[in-house]
């Protein structure tokens, strides 16, 4: 009996390891997991989308086509005109004056009785001719209303942000010819283990922080109605974020870095400038909306305040010397990487949509409680997701269920934004046509949704089984990065900067801009996603190790084409920006004081 006890005893104990010990992942039917079937699905979403922004531009090109044929139509009439005699002429005139002073009654489509609408299919009753019911892009008097001070900051944080694009993704080309040609150089700073957080940190901090920075600004005088607290500031914090990419790259090339923290390769001493800068930035913008002129608060504010407080706070705790030993370490190497991806260029940009996007339409956000649900609903479930970066790794099991279970609770404020921005661009569609401002802001809205679902699914311990440590990682880092964000900033940009300078680029030039990047992310990430699948199966399949680096080649021509497409785009756009900032100082400015905005 006392033996009965012990066994028993000891099943007990030994229950909760047999509950939680997880069954032998093999690769038989692994196209039925749900990991898989969701991302497959969510590509589709972004093929359908791009199908049809392809119909829309056709359709809208054809309508085109039809117009300069009639226009030809008609002056072939006129130069028939001219050969007709008198009398011909003057009947033709009598009938169009006819036809010009014929007037409907009125009840034609009516009649006489009362309008009602039994069935409820009437949405919108409008009685001024002026306000049309599809806003047309029309020229403002925002150039007029921004002081000339803040239009300088705003060009000046944009132009340095285009500037470090563009040499931030040369050297991400230079690293993806390397994947095909690895025998290109010898030399050791151009080696790829120095290059790749060359390029990295580049295009964050360099390309999106300063571009987001620059364009918030903006937003945060205009919502506050008011002047930006410290101009000052500004530019202090322009020059540390610049001489922290600077030598931030210099000592990544030199081999002077903090290690294998991805997204903290910089040493302390170059990050501490950047944390500077957002100290500074943070208070400018602090109280700025402190000493706002209106009652309230615009959502976009908070977002935007919101990302630079975690993001000090991040900054800090990524580089306190006492959090970088042993597991400790990669507790918070997961928390700094993907709270620097979420809280930081997320978040922000999040807010920067709130106003841009509205703002380009003409209209106000669908809804300021969704706003308000997805900003909450982000600050709760993006603070405990960096774990699920190392599931299967001697991390407390418990700690990567709670990631695994927060990372699916982003459904809820990835929904509640995408619903959002889709239902204020609702009865706006007819800019996809007139304009291509609409389609980066509906391409990074899909974007959002699907690359933050996709990353849900993808924290799944299957799928994270099949895809974590492979090149489809780095096809979702590109799908969030540079899908959300790289295509929401150009929106906010190409709908901001020809307002303020009054110098609006070519529509060829931009649809260039659009359908390259577009294009080139698109064959990226398909090749990285299927490669990175092959190579995961391959390793589970217990397959030398040799054999998944030769299976990626035809996959990494994919990826070099793809990025060699974007890299073009990023060329085309840094153009455009040039046209529309040329010049803009040189002509006569009639400033207002912003107090007297009508926000």
């Amino acid at each position: 009996m006392k033996n009965c006890k012990i066994i028993i005893l000891l099943f007990l104990m030994a229950l909760p390891n047999l509950l939680s010990a997880q069954e032998k992942i093999t690769t038989d039917n692994w196209l039925s997991s749900p990991g898989i079937i969701g991302t497959f699905i969510l590509i589709a979403i972004v093929m359908i989308v791009a199908i049809i922004i392809l119909f829309v531009k056709l359709n809208g090109y054809i309508d085109t086509m039809k117009r300069r044929q009639l226009d030809k139509n008609r002056m072939a009439f006129d130069d028939e005109l001219v050969a007709m005699d008198g009398a011909d002429i003057d009947a033709i005139l009598e009938k169009r004056k006819a036809a010009l002073k014929y007037k409907l009654k009125g009840d034609e489509l009516s009649g006489g009785h009362a309008a009602i609408d039994e069935k409820g299919l009437i949405q919108r009753v409008e009685k001024d001719p002026n306000n049309a019911f599809f806003d047309e892009k029309k020229k403002t008097s925002l150039s007029l209303e921004t002081p000339q001070e803040l239009k300088k900051i705003v060009i000046y944080y944009i132009g340095a942000a285009a500037f470090w694009l563009v040499l931030g993704t040369l050297i991400g080309q230079y690293l993806g010819m390397k994947f095909l040609w690895p025998e290109m150089d010898y030399q050791s700073w151009l080696s790829f283990g120095r290059l790749r957080p060359v390029h990295t940190n580049m295009v964050f901090w360099g390309w999106s922080s300063l571009a987001m920075i620059g364009l918030g600004y903006f937003v945060i005088a205009r919502t506050s109605n008011n002047n930006i607290y410290n101009y000052n500031w500004a530019w202090y914090a322009w020059r540390l974020i610049n001489a922290t990419v600077l030598l931030g790259s210099l000592c990544l090339m030199a081999g002077i870095n903090n290690g294998g923290g991805e997204y903290r390769e910089y040493i302390w001493p170059v990050m501490l400038l950047f944390a500077i800068g957002l100290v500074i930035t943070f208070y400018n913008f602090y109280k700025t909306v402190a000493t706002r002129k209106i009652s309230e608060i615009y959502i976009s504010n908070w977002f935007i305040l919101a990302s630079l407080i975690w993001t000090i706070v991040l900054t800090i705790i990524g580089y306190l010397p006492f959090y970088q030993d042993g597991l400790g370490e990669t507790v918070i190497q997961g928390y700094y990487m993907h709270q620097g991806v979420g809280m930081w260029f997320m978040t922000f940009t999040l807010g920067l949509v709130y106003y841009y996007l509205p703002s380009a339409l003409n209209k106000p956000i669908y809804s300021y409680s969704l706003g308000v649900l997805a900003f909450w609903t982000q600050m709760l479930f993006y603070t405990m997701i960096g774990t699920h970066h190392f599931v299967f790794s001697p991390l407390p099991w418990w700690l990567q269920t709670i990631a695994i279970v927060f990372s699916a609770g982003m459904v809820i404020p990835v929904v509640a934004g995408t619903t959002n921005f889709l239902m204020t661009m609702k009865g706006s569609w007819s800019h996809i046509s007139k304009s291509y401002v609409l389609p980066f802001f509906l391409v990074g809205t899909i974007f959002y949704f699907v690359g933050s679902m996709q990353g849900s699914v993808q924290a799944f311990r299957f799928t994270n089984f099949v895809w974590h440590f492979t090149d489809f990682n780095v096809a979702h880092s590109h799908m969030t990065m540079y899908g959300i964000i790289a295509f929401f900033m150009w929106a906010s940009i190409y709908a901001i900067l020809p307002k303020l300078t009054g110098r609006e680029p070519s529509q060829v030039f931009v649809g260039a801009h659009f359908w390259l990047a577009f294009i080139g992310l698109f064959a990226y990430m398909m090749s990285l996603m299927a490669g990175g699948t092959y190579k995961g199966l391959s390793w589970i399949d217990g397959e030398p190790f040799i054999e998944s680096v030769i299976l990626m080649k035809p996959y990494w021509v994919w990826r070099a084409v793809g990025g060699s497409l974007m890299f073009v785009s990023h060329l085309v756009f840094a153009y455009n920006f040039y046209y529309m900032v040329k010049g803009y100082a040189k002509k006569p400015s009639a400033t207002q004081k912003v107090e007297e905005i009508t926000v």
